[in-house]
């Protein structure tokens, strides 16, 4: 029997609400951008659910560590960012290949040491790019819909001061609230049930392979799966690197069919149930990662209601939310993006590529934004190593 403890468990509860509300939204708006539908995307909210609860709940047992599982928020606005491009299948396609990469670095040790030898300034520069227009998008709203735009930016200003971790949580909680008396929001639907799991065949295009799970795995690893690592570690755990990253690999291949895309390591909402609030005692805090694990399970049951919520709710209610939510990312991701100095204008073209939206070849802007900051960098290299000869 699990050792439980009211801080353990309170833990488990909070960390699941607030890595849900935070970025359920970007979530939805990701099956929207590759044509899911309403039942596609109540399966993908659900099947990435219980991935995650089941993949997490299995290694938390085993190592006797709370290894709390996520989706790859990245992942997700980088699947929204597609702009409808790419049919649901092929996106699915994208999904498989990523979980596959992510059980091979698992597996066999040189991919992953060739995937840390990407430059950490250009992977974030990349990732900057990725989810500069959905913050950029919160400042787009405001016009159009002030009173519901701008409380909630000020709300959230104000709650991230008090308890950072909590401040998506309140600022869902007031855009739903301002939405309804404002008279904003759409109708609910009266089907409600339980979710279900609905399959479609992955297919498997050359360009969306490229354009979209090639990022996908590498913004999972450099922004998710590696920091996840670390919080554990400042925490004074030791993982098991390649056994956990398979496992979040073969449960996202497993869910992939069903429209989930990457499940991965959690680093925030990690960092509540790892951390000294969950127990004083490190050895008694893993109980936390097995009520994360059934929080999880039961947020799948019930995707199909905050579904048709979220459907219900306008536009700018959902980019608001979405932006706001991702500012913390984008933040981490340009320090880190421009902390090297030599590696500053490569990955200034790596953002502004990656922000641009361009596709060219059916290969979306990530891709190229990756590609050419590895190219401007490799000359730069180049050149300073002719220099010195």
């Amino acid at each position: 029997m699990p050792p439980f403890s009211l801080s353990t468990v309170t833990a488990g509860i909070i960390a699941p609400l607030v890595g849900f509300a935070g970025t359920v939204a970007l979530v939805i708006a990701a099956a929207q951008a590759v044509g899911a539908t309403p039942g596609q995307t109540i399966s993908w909210l659900a099947a990435i659910s219980l991935a995650k609860a089941i993949g997490g709940m299995a290694l938390t047992w085993r190592y006797k560590i709370p290894i709390i599982m996520a989706w790859s928020t990245p992942g997700a606005a980088l699947i929204a960012a597609t702009g409808g491009t790419i049919a649901f299948p092929a996106a699915e396609g994208a999904f498989v290949l990523a979980a596959i990469l992510i059980i091979l670095t698992g597996l066999v040790r040189p991919i992953g040491d060739l995937v840390a030898r990407i430059p950490a300034g250009i992977a974030s520069a990349m990732l900057a790019g990725v989810l500069f227009r959905f913050v950029a998008d919160v400042a787009v709203m405001a016009p159009t819909t002030p009173l519901l735009v701008l409380p909630l930016v000020a709300i959230f200003l104000v709650a991230r001061l008090i308890h950072g971790a909590s401040a998506m949580l309140v600022v869902v909680a007031a855009g739903v609230a301002l939405t309804y008396g404002l008279g904003l929001a759409g109708p609910l639907p009266t089907d409600l049930g339980l979710a279900r799991l609905e399959w479609t065949t992955p297919t498997f295009d050359a360009a969306t392979l490229i354009g979209l799970g090639l990022p996908l795995y590498l913004v999972t690893m450099a922004a998710q799966n590696l920091p996840g690592l670390a919080v554990l570690r400042a925490n004074g755990y030791k993982p098991e690197v390649g056994p956990i990253l398979t496992t979040t690999g073969i449960v996202s291949l497993i869910s992939a069919p069903f429209g989930a895309h990457t499940s991965n390591l959690a680093a925030i909402t990690a960092a509540i149930c790892a951390g000294p609030d969950a127990h004083p005692d490190p050895a008694r805090r893993w109980p936390s990662g097995i009520v994360y694990g059934l929080a999880f399970i039961l947020l799948a049951a019930f995707a199909g209601p905050f579904v048709a919520l979220f459907a219900a709710m306008p536009k700018a209610l959902i980019a608001t939310i979405a932006g706001l939510a991702l500012t913390g990312a984008l933040m981490g991701a340009l320090t880190i993006a421009m902390a090297e100095e030599r590696a500053r204008f490569p990955a200034i073209l790596t953002f502004a590529t990656a922000a641009s939206g361009v596709s060219a070849f059916g290969v979306g802007a990530a891709f190229w934004g990756l590609a050419i900051g590895l190219v401007a960098l490799g000359i730069e290299r180049l050149h300073a190593i002719t220099k010195a000869l």
